[in-house]
Formats: C-alpha cells, sequence, structure tokens
C-alpha cells in the first residue's frame, strides 16, 4: 500500500506518460490537479517511488516513466464502473443496431470498430461451437438434385451445407428429413451422436445422416478463430522496429492468441501488463480481455493489445461496452 500522497503522484505520473509518452518531471506533476506540493516534494517523493520499484529513470537527468509494478498500481486502482464518453457509446450503439448478416462478419466488423474505438489492436475470438447447441435447423430443396440443410446454433453461428439427391428423391421426402432432423438436433449440439430412427424409410433416413455430416464443423478441425483489427495501428506504438515485428509475429498466430486470451482470463485478470501476459514478444504490451455471454453461458473473448502506456480507463472501458453489446446481440439471434 502507498501513502496517498505518493499514491496520487504516482497516478499522475502515470497518466501524463500516457498522454505524452515522455519521462514526467515533478515540475510538471506539482501543476497537476490534485497535487497540492511543490516541485521539491514532488521530486522526493518520485524518488521514493522509484526505490520501490514504481518508477524508473532512463537517464540521470531524465524524468521517470512507470514500471510494470507502477501501471499495475494504477489499474488495480481505477473505479471498477467505467462508461465510455457519449460519443462513442452511441456508437457503440449504433454499430449494434445495424449489424446484420453472418457471425464471421459480425465479429471481423467488431474487431475494427473496438480498433477504432480505442486506437490499438482488437481481438474477437470466435464462439466456441462445442458449447453451442442447435435453435433451429431444416433441410431444403433448392433445384431438382440438390438440396440445402442450414443450422442455426446458439451462439450465432450459421452451418450450412448442400446434399446431392437421388433423382427418385421426392419433395415428401426432404420435407420429412427436416422435421427428423429438427427432432434429432434442436437442443443439442451439432456433433451429438443421433440415435437411428427406424421409423424412417430409407430414403429419408440417408438425407438425415447426409445432413449431420455436411452440418458438422468439427469435421476438419476444432480451433477457434481470431478476428484481428487494427495491427496497421501497432506500427505506431512503439519506437523500435524489431518490437513492431514481434507484435505483429505473435497476432499471426491464431493458437497462440487464442491460449494467451484464455490464461489471462483463467488467472483471474482482465488486464496483463508486460511479463504478466507470459509472452516475452509482449513484454512492452499490456492487454485486456473480457468475455462475451449468449444467454448467459461464456463462448469468446474479446481485447486490446496496446503499448503498456495505453489509455487503460478508456480501453477497459470500451472492452467492458463492446463485450456486453456483442453478447447482447448474439443472444438475440
Amino acid at each position: 500500500m502507498l501513502e496517498e500522497r505518493k499514491a496520487s503522484i504516482l497516478r499522475a505520473v502515470v497518466q501524463e506518460y500516457i498522454t505524452t509518452a515522455q519521462p514526467v518531471g515533478s515540475s510538471v506533476i506539482a501543476n497537476a490537479p490534485g497535487i497540492e506540493v511543490s516541485p521539491a516534494t514532488v521530486r522526493n517523493e518520485m524518488v521514493q517511488l522509484e526505490r520501490q520499484g514504481y518508477l524508473h529513470q532512463p537517464h540521470t537527468s531524465a524524468g521517470r516513466v512507470p514500471t510494470e509494478k507502477g501501471y499495475r498500481f494504477f489499474v488495480n486502482a481505477l473505479a471498477p464502473d467505467r462508461e465510455l464518453g457519449a460519443l462513442q457509446s452511441d456508437q457503440v450503439r449504433a454499430f449494434f443496431d445495424h449489424s446484420h448478416g453472418e457471425l464471421e462478419r459480425l465479429l471481423h466488423e467488431t474487431a475494427g470498430l473496438l480498433s477504432n474505438l480505442t486506437s490499438y489492436a482488437a481481438l474477437v475470438v470466435s464462439p466456441g461451437a462445442r458449447s453451442a447447441v442447435v435453435r433451429s435447423i431444416q433441410l431444403v430443396r433448392v433445384a431438382s438434385r440438390t438440396a440445402l440443410a442450414v443450422a442455426v446454433l446458439s451462439n450465432g453461428a450459421v452451418e450450412k451445407g448442400t446434399i446431392e439427391l437421388d433423382e427418385t428423391t421426392t419433395d415428401l421426402d426432404v420435407e420429412n428429413a427436416s422435421t427428423a432432423l429438427s427432432r434429432a438436433f434442436i437442443g443439442v449440439p451439432l456433433d451429438s451422436p443421433v440415435a437411428p430412427d427406424e421409423a424412417l424409410d430409407d430414403t429419408v433416413a440417408r438425407l438425415v445422416d447426409s445432413a449431420g455430416v455436411v452440418l458438422n464443423p468439427f469435421s476438419e478441425g476444432d480451433s477457434d478463430h481470431v478476428f484481428v483489427g487494427g495491427t496497421a495501428r501497432m506500427a505506431g506504438a512503439f519506437d523500435a522496429v524489431e518490437t513492431v515485428r514481434e507484435v505483429l509475429s505473435i497476432l499471426e498466430q491464431q493458437l497462440v492468441v487464442v491460449s494467451l486470451m484464455r490464461d489471462v482470463l483463467d488467472r483471474g485478470l482482465t488486464v496483463a501488463i508486460g511479463s504478466e501476459t507470459g509472452v516475452q514478444p509482449l513484454a512492452e504490451c499490456a492487454l485486456i480481455v473480457a468475455p462475451y455471454e449468449v444467454d448467459g453461458d461464456k463462448v469468446g473473448t474479446i481485447g486490446v493489445l496496446g503499448p503498456t502506456r495505453m489509455n487503460y480507463p478508456q480501453a477497459l472501458s470500451a472492452v467492458a461496452v463492446v463485450s456486453q453489446q456483442l453478447g447482447d446481440r448474439l443472444s438475440e439471434g
């Protein structure tokens, strides 16, 4: 725990460094709102904060910059109930009011929205399909020899596939198969084993089996997909070209990103700063994450990745609001 005066000075240093990206001097902090002490007193307190590991002085004659410990104190001291500004809140509300189309497009555009709100790289992990159950399913004849199978899942995903029909298949066969599919799959995952229905004739049974195969989202693997927005913004966030290159390389590795976001949440964190990410190339980055829920179940994750000097209050607010709105939108179907 820090004394209130030291805590106020540390918060002021972090806020100033986030804004300017320049080492912060005592005279600047002495004039900051809520700091009612002389520059000499501020200087002495900053020396103490440096000794305690909250601040760092890059050069002898320079001001101070926050360390990971300093950022962590700042984040932990933030008020739990953060709100976006009115303009950004309206932007988020308008986006989800007018969002339509398939799940992948929605998640891709959500990543773009979150990046625009924060000016950092945005990450949206698609809902885990294995936790989703079927809301509706049907088989529709679209040509003389072709039928389309469509299933809408509880996580908002839409699975579809085509089936080749025998020349003897009737419209009634397709209708009966559609009814049988609803009876077998609604309320359960698409990869659930289906008990044979001896009441079905051979043609209808084959249609049901074929629809189950083409609709199974796990036939080509079960890897969550990450939608990334704003990667170009990372180039301006760091001074070292090599750091930019390493960060962008991480963002291209889907499995690493998914594992990283899950690990942060599993540790009970919403913010991982520098070494807390556990990924060495992200030592100069901070990651903010939040799950989004569909019908009360956590199905996916969103987050932003930026430099350790990111605007934490604003980024946390944006992630919280967008995760809530995305979950609400998917719950509506």
